[in-house]
């Protein structure tokens, strides 16, 4: 692919900070004026106040679990290669294998494990089918860990 790993990173952030701001008709308005200390400290510009209690206790193991399979999708570099081949692109498996290097199989096989994992979609254009990322979490978590290992 022709993006850098630092252009991938800014357009995710740029998203985030999108989904950041309250709109002027909103009550938050003053309050993002004047963050919190916890929000200054966090460069990702999350609201850490609010949504720490979330971390106060322990989730059921049952969530770990879910949590534990989710982070093991993103062990594998063809399947890293694929979710960074539709960021911003929707591509049949043919489109995709061509520019991961990959055999069409292996794709598919990897394709269904993301689906599997909800990080992808599909639809079918007549006897195509066309990926995507499901959501912009899943762009927003390879720009946060792309952030991360380039820090």
């Amino acid at each position: 692919m022709t993006e850098s790993p630092n252009h991938i990173v800014q357009e995710a952030e740029s998203i985030v900070n999108a989904a950041n701001v309250p709109s002027a008709n909103s009550e938050e308005t003053t309050r993002a004026s004047t963050p919190s200390p916890s929000e200054a400290a966090c460069p990702c510009g999350c609201n850490r106040e609010e949504t720490s209690c979330l971390f106060d206790e322990m989730p059921d193991e049952e969530l770990l679990y879910d949590l534990a399979d989710l982070f093991k999708v993103f062990a594998d570099t063809t399947r890293i290669k694929i979710l960074y081949a539709l960021m911003g692109h929707n591509r049949c498996v043919a489109d995709i294998a061509e520019i991961v290097g990959a055999t069409q199989s292996a794709v598919s096989h990897q394709l269904r494990t993301l689906k599997q994992a909800r990080l992808v979609k599909f639809q079918r254009e007549g006897k195509n089918v066309i990926y995507s990322l499901s959501d912009n979490h899943v762009y927003t978590m390879l720009a946060q860990g792309m952030t991360h290992i380039c820090e």
